[in-house]
């Protein structure tokens, strides 16, 4: 492996970095350099199989699987389709990282890629805060929930996310490829303007898609934990519905706490430490941090499956007779296999089985000459 590999600057938006212009500061970059490589590399390696892999195959039950769609349904499909889409744009970052940092690919494919990013970290954020709603909903306006909560309403809110966070996130792609070091780089602001430009960013961001939908999920949480510590007697049914907004509120916050928490603080400190000095070292401490939580934030599409398996009824139910018309198919596949001709071993013709291997209370039928025998062997007698 080339020392260019682990020397070369990468980014922090989302993995942008810092090019050291001081002597004093060589080694901690190098050494921060070398951190990232690591991190970036060993997170999207596993992010990209097993995001792919269990969102496409959640992405198959919603939509082949699942017959009568729900309101549920179309936010958990909708999240499926953007951690599908974030994860088929994780080889081609692998790619950058194993080159040496060097983007050889289209620029429109560089700007997709940033683009990609935030349209996934927010189109999550935002369609998790919708299903926390219409669990409220159900769980404390159920009479109002069957007439409000519609398939048709769902889509179109959905739509509407997917058109917002791409309006919001669109100032990303008008940043592509530039050149430093002698190599095209992908990831990277070019000038002081672009790290303002995105501090804006930053907190519009901040605001619209983490602040604000966390708060409302923290509303909606409480006062379903509150409405659920007050019912004792429940029948299995609603016991079932409790065990699944149970789920939904653990995976949910977890994804929150875990994911989306420490990116948006970790981002906003660095940027803030970028814009005031970008080669102290605390920026470089900061900017050891921000991997960590952009890995985090990046592994979002991981938790996901989770919840469609233990918050989703209709999820678990597509899955459980998909598994039994299998175990069916396969037991019968193992008995039309026997064969229904054999060939006997006296004149080498082929019998039906029927007469070579009669089951019982199964009447055999009889040639010309047994039904003649039969009938010429006398009346049936009766009682003397």
């Amino acid at each position: 492996m080339s020392v260019t590999l682990f020397t070369s600057q990468t980014s922090i938006w989302p993995n942008v970095s810092i090019h050291p212009e001081t002597t004093h500061l060589s080694n901690s970059s190098h050494s921060c350099s070398d951190f990232k490589y690591f991190a970036y590399t060993v997170t999207y390696s596993l992010v990209f199989p097993f995001g792919f892999i269990s969102n496409s195959a959640a992405l198959f039950v919603f939509l082949f699987l699942i017959p009568k769609k729900t309101a549920n349904t179309v936010f958990m499909t909708n999240l499926a389709v953007s951690d599908v889409g974030f994860s088929l744009t994780l080889p081609f970052r692998l790619a950058y990282y194993f080159q040496g940092c060097e983007w050889l690919y289209p620029d429109w494919l560089c700007r997709l890629c940033v683009f990609s990013f935030y349209l996934n970290l927010y189109t999550s954020v935002l369609f998790l805060t919708g299903l926390s709603v219409l669990r409220y909903l159900a769980v404390l306006k159920p009479f109002r929930n069957k007439t409000l909560v519609t398939v048709r309403r769902a889509s179109l809110i959905c739509l509407a996310i997917w058109v917002f966070v791409a309006a919001l996130s669109s100032p990303f792609l008008m940043t592509g490829t530039l050149i430093r070091q002698g190599k095209t780089r992908c990831f990277e602001p070019g000038s002081k303007s672009s790290w303002r430009r995105i501090l804006f960013l930053n907190y519009v961001g901040l605001t619209l898609g983490f602040l604000l939908p966390f708060v409302t999920i923290l509303v909606c949480y409480g006062r379903i934990i509150r409405r659920l510590l007050h019912r004792h007697k429940m029948g299995s049914r609603k016991r079932r519905n409790r065990q699944r907004t149970v789920y939904l509120i653990i995976v949910v916050l977890s994804t929150f706490l875990l994911s989306f928490l420490p990116y948006h603080v970790a981002r906003t400190v660095h940027l803030h430490a970028t814009v005031a000095n970008r080669n102290s070292p605390f920026t470089l401490r900061m900017l050891k941090v921000l991997v960590v939580t952009l890995c985090l934030a990046a592994s979002n599409s991981c938790l996901n499956p989770l919840l469609y398996y233990f918050a989703g009824e209709s999820f678990r139910t597509a899955i459980r007779k998909a598994s039994e018309r299998k175990s069916f198919s396969s037991i019968n596949h193992g008995s039309l296999i026997l064969p229904l001709y054999e060939r006997n071993r006296t004149n080498s013709q082929l019998v039906p089985r029927t007469y070579l291997d009669p089951q019982p209370h199964t009447v055999q039928p009889l040639s010309p000459k047994g039904q003649h025998e039969q009938g010429t062997s006398g009346a049936v007698k009766g009682p003397k």
